[in-house]
């Protein structure tokens, strides 16, 4: 048995009742100073394990302990946690469960591991680099947006040209068609901005704090602020598409189809669209699911994905 096996033995047979180093040792098969070296690296690992000497001592867990060791390194930990944070911001669905993952994450981390934690997430940390790595700069506004810090940034706009200093509270992290977005309060505008993170050439925390406001979901704002306004129902055009359970699901789930869905029926979805988005993006959205849904309105969509077709196939006729 590897290392990893005789250690999760051990961890299910104390689980079950406690037990002396010998009785370990003798139901593994391996010597008594190797149990204490894999007791030892149980704790390592934040397992709860009590050590009780004198007759009828031994080892033993926890009443409260009823989950298995998280087998995690500082870097793992760190990348979990931060991963976490991501999901936060694009409005993964499932937070609840995600938070309570994370809190058993550090529940079952001992002093050690959770020092490291803390030092990395609370401490002061500059980035200052011609070209910031991508990955340094999601770090800081995972951590910013974690930990309710805000963040000073220096922000390079789409013409190149540089903005002045800035402070944000850092809301959220969106990835949203291959491009990172952090969605934050800017304290120079006074309102709720969308920067993209490969723009951002300078960033550091501070020791302010925020509170990030309740229910809210950085994907839908950057969505709202990106894609058409459907504040106005007269000027949208409603489509309706048909097809099976597992095309629609796929469909929707695609960041047009997604945020314009109005009705999900059996067999048909309702969408409404501005005019220009109905003839400029969708048809070649929906082109390559080729006879596999059907469009039942509008009559313009039908036509235009009809004029595609036939000149896709002008071009390649031979």
């Amino acid at each position: 048995m590897s290392k990893a096996d005789h250690m999760l033995s051990i961890l299910w047979m104390l689980k079950q009742r406690g037990r002396t180093a010998g009785e370990l040792a003798e139901a593994l098969e391996i010597s008594v100073r190797s149990v204490y070296r894999y007791i030892d690296a149980l704790c390592i690992s934040g397992v709860p394990i009590i050590a009780d000497s004198g007759p009828g001592g031994g080892y033993s867990l926890p009443e409260h302990f009823f989950e298995a060791p998280l087998f995690f390194d500082t870097d793992e930990q760190r990348s979990l946690l931060q991963a976490a944070s991501f999901a936060r911001g694009t409005g993964y669905p499932y937070v609840e469960a995600l938070n309570q993952a994370v809190s058993k994450l550090k529940r079952y981390s001992n002093a050690q591991q959770l020092a490291q934690m803390e030092r990395h997430e609370s401490g002061i940390e500059t980035i200052h680099s011609p070209a910031v790595p991508l990955p340094h700069l999601l770090q800081e506004l995972e951590l910013g947006t974690a930990n309710g810090h805000t963040l000073q940034m220096e922000y390079r706009k789409g013409n190149g040209e540089t903005t002045s200093s800035r402070a944000i509270d850092p809301y959220g992290l969106v990835l949203w068609k291959g491009q990172w977005y952090t969605v934050a309060y800017c304290h120079q505008r006074q309102e709720i901005r969308s920067f993209r993170v490969d723009r951002i050439i300078e960033l550091h925390r501070t020791e302010a704090v925020f509170s990030r406001p309740a229910d809210f979901s950085a994907s839908d704002f950057l969505l709202k602020s990106l894609l058409p306004t459907r504040n106005t129902e007269e000027k949208l055009v409603t489509v309706v598409i048909a097809s099976d359970e597992g095309i629609l699901n796929d469909l929707c789930s695609h960041w047009l189809f997604g945020y314009t869905m109005v009705q999900r029926m059996e067999g048909q979805a309702r969408f409404q669209v501005d005019e220009p988005s109905l003839l400029t993006y969708m048809p070649y959205f929906l082109l390559p699911y080729g006879t596999t849904l059907r469009i039942l309105e509008p009559l313009a969509l039908k036509q235009k994905l009809f004029s595609i077709a036939t000149d896709l196939a002008a071009y390649y006729k031979v």
